[in-house]
This record gives C-alpha cells, sequence and structure tokens, in this order.
C-alpha cells in the first residue's frame, strides 16, 4: 500500500498524473485501470482520473507491489551503465511497460527494476519506445534521475535519431514534415494527422534508396506518439512492416532508435548508439534484388 498526502506543490494537478508519479513503473493508461476499478482512491473514495487535486487531499493505492515481483526477470542488451542511469539497446518485441493484459509480460520497466536492486526507490521509464520498435531506450535508478532525465525530454534538449526503411520514394532528398497529430477517433489506438491535432514536427534525410524502397535518417523535433510512423505513412510512404498504418507486411517494423544524445546527471554531454539490425540491411538489398 502507498499513500501521499497532496501539497501545494500538486494542487491544481491532474489525480493520475499524481498516481502515475507514485507508481512509475506503470504507464498512466495502467493507472486510468487501476483508478476505474477502485486500487487507487482519493480521500478513500473513487475519484475521476481528470480529477483536480486539492492541497490536502490524500490518494492511497492498495495495489501490491509483490504482484510486481511476480514477473519473470528478463536480460536485455546493455549500452551503458552507472549508479544512475541504464541504457539499453531494446530489442524489437519487447514492450517499455507490463501493463493492462500484458501485467505479467516482462518488459524494460521490469529489467529496470531488475537492476537497480532498489526496493522502494522510484525508478523507471523516461521515455518509451513502441513495442515493435528497437534502438537506444535511457531508464532512471533512481527518482532524481528519473526527474532529471525526463525534464530534458519535456524541454526538447534530447537528440533523438531514428533509422527507418519507408515504401518508395520520397518527393524531396531531405525536408522537415510539419503536421499536427491527433488520435484518430475511428481507431481510438491510432492516430492521424489533423488540424485539431498537436504540432508535430519531424526531420528526414534519405541515406540510401533501392528500387522498391529507401533508407531514412529521422530526427523528430516532438515527441508525439506514432509520430514518426503517421508523419511517413500520411506521405503515402509508410514504414515497411506497418501494418498498422497501411504499411506492407515484414518480418518486423523497420523502425529503429538508432542514437541518443543526452546530458547525464554529472553534467557530461554523452550520445548513446544502437547498431543497426542485420534485418535492415538484407531488407535493402532484397529490395534491390528484387
Amino acid at each position: 500500500m502507498k499513500t501521499q498526502k497532496i501539497d501545494d506543490n500538486s494542487t491544481g494537478t491532474r489525480f493520475d498524473i499524481v498516481a502515475t508519479e507514485m507508481l512509475p513503473m506503470l504507464s498512466r493508461a495502467y493507472v486510468h485501470v487501476l483508478i476505474e476499478g477502485k486500487r487507487i482512491l482519493l480521500n478513500g473514495e473513487q475519484q475521476k482520473p481528470g480529477y483536480k487535486l486539492r492541497a490536502g487531499d490524500v490518494i492511497t493505492t492498495d495495489f501490491e507491489e509483490a504482484e510486481i515481483d511476480q514477473i519473470a526477470d528478463i536480460e536485455l542488451p546493455i549500452l551503458y551503465e552507472d549508479e544512475n542511469v541504464l541504457v539499453i539497446n531494446k530489442p524489437a518485441g519487447i514492450i517499455s511497460h507490463s501493463r493492462g493484459r500484458y501485467w505479467n509480460e516482462p518488459s524494460v520497466a521490469s529489467f529496470v527494476r531488475q537492476k537497480s536492486g532498489q526496493e522502494g526507490e522510484r525508478s523507471g521509464i523516461v521515455h518509451r519506445l513502441d513495442r515493435a520498435t528497437s534502438g537506444v531506450m535511457i531508464c532512471a535508478k533512481n527518482a532524481d534521475t528519473l526527474s532529471y532525465l525526463q525534464k530534458q525530454f519535456s524541454s526538447h534538449k534530447v537528440k533523438k535519431t531514428y533509422t527507418a526503411i519507408v515504401e518508395g520514394h520520397m518527393k524531396l532528398p531531405e525536408a522537415i514534415v510539419d503536421m499536427p497529430i491527433e488520435r484518430n477517433p475511428k481507431a481510438p489506438s491510432t492516430f492521424r494527422v489533423g488540424a485539431n491535432g498537436k504540432p508535430s514536427q519531424t526531420k528526414y534525410s534519405v541515406i540510401d534508396t533501392s528500387k522498391e524502397c529507401e533508407m531514412l535518417r529521422l530526427q523528430p523535433v516532438t515527441g508525439r506518439t506514432h509520430q514518426l510512423r503517421v508523419h511517413l505513412a500520411h506521405q503515402k510512404h509508410p514504414i515497411i512492416g506497418d501494418t498498422l498504418y497501411n504499411g506492407k507486411e515484414a518480418e518486423r517494423l523497420m523502425l529503429h532508435a538508432q542514437s541518443l544524445e543526452i546530458t547525464l546527471p554529472g553534467g557530461q554531454r554523452t550520445t548513446f548508439e544502437a547498431p543497426l539490425p542485420e534485418i535492415f540491411r538484407t531488407e535493402m538489398n532484397n529490395a534491390i534484388s528484387a
């Protein structure tokens, strides 16, 4: 059980946001499930996730953290580790958070808890990659580091570079796609370009070309969910393997988080790189010989 009394600093903040901060190993979507299931209460009663908190409010959860420990151990490739951070090369197919119907599935979050070895210490996921996306992820091993790194993401001080293989050929060898993204009301688990969406910008450059596809270097200026996938699909050049956005079927989604540049807690600006999976080169070679 966890309990947190709301002070002036959290007054006016949404209930679900503070609850998620209490449980950093969980996504806000799963925290919603717990709130709706009366497992996270406000002042002893069920409350809506969007409720604006007041000083003196008390959030209580009867969520058994022991259940978290029942998730099987998992081993992931480590690119860098110190007392504050853990940087991994996430394989495609691994989820960032164990949540919802995937509650007992090993994830990056469960791996971080496994590696940090600090019972009760708030650590966890700083940013997320989709299950189908591979590549660099930086994770925090304590609460101070989590806050320090997340502030860099929210203030756009992190430089992220992705590699993708898309269908067809882009109109320009390099450009910025500047189109707002909103949730698709017809398919709530997906997103689309829409006038009422949030501002979203993606830089791209072509780095290799074959008869049927191109390999791109992508740099998201903003960090919307599915941003790269939506922007490219809207250009009529979906990422190969991205069947969610009308891409052709492939062995996997051809999207890889290649590098991440960030300032570590000690103040050093560092770039972490994850080698491009061999299947990307194979896909390009197959397209050339097709």
